[in-house]
């Protein structure tokens, strides 16, 4: 790539994502009234021929090096390119790759059963199911639990499990989602 072609996509993403950020910010035009960039020393190309470039398009307004990107990229016949943000390495040239088969994503294997809602007329039917599935709890938790769906009855439960837990309670006349 050249020092040309990175310099055009530099100015050119950098404009491009200015736009949205410019706007309402007032557009000098050439007279005197535009303030002046000032280009730190230190950071000056040491090329004599190319000082004067960078100086000259540092005072350019937003505009212009809108206009001067466009110019550009038909003078040097340079396409839109999507470049990476930032690479720590630069990338070696492209090796010939094989195809590699589309894998199918994992089935899922472990659920969490959520109680979603439940049946008014079943809601005592509902109450004594959760209380035989929670561990330790009794009647008052198993009815502050179902009075308070949607909420996790157990997470991380194998499939077999989590669709029997599923059935179970769907036949007493609650709602229950697996996730």
């Amino acid at each position: 790539m050249t020092a040309a072609l990175r310099f055009v996509q530099t100015v050119s993403r950098n404009v491009s994502r200015s736009r949205v950020a410019f706007q309402g910010v007032r557009f000098y035009t050439a007279s005197t009234d535009a303030p002046k960039a000032s280009i730190p020393t230190e950071n000056l190309p040491t090329s004599a021929k190319i000082a004067p470039i960078v100086e000259q398009i540092a005072g350019l307004t937003l505009l212009e090096t809108s206009e001067l990107i466009e110019a550009l990229k038909v003078k040097l016949n340079i396409s839109e390119i999507a470049m990476p943000a930032a690479s720590a390495a630069p990338v070696a040239a492209a090796a010939p790759t094989e195809e590699v088969p589309a894998e199918k994503p994992a089935e899922k294997t472990m659920f969490t059963v959520k109680l979603e809602k439940f049946d008014a007329a079943a809601k005592a039917k509902v109450i004594r199911e959760i209380k035989a599935i929670l561990p330790g709890a009794n009647l008052v938790e198993a009815k502050k639990f179902v009075e308070s769906a949607p909420k996790v009855i157990r997470s991380d439960v194998p499939k077999e499990e989590a669709e029997k837990l599923k059935a179970t309670l769907e036949a007493v006349g609650a709602t229950v989602v697996l996730e």
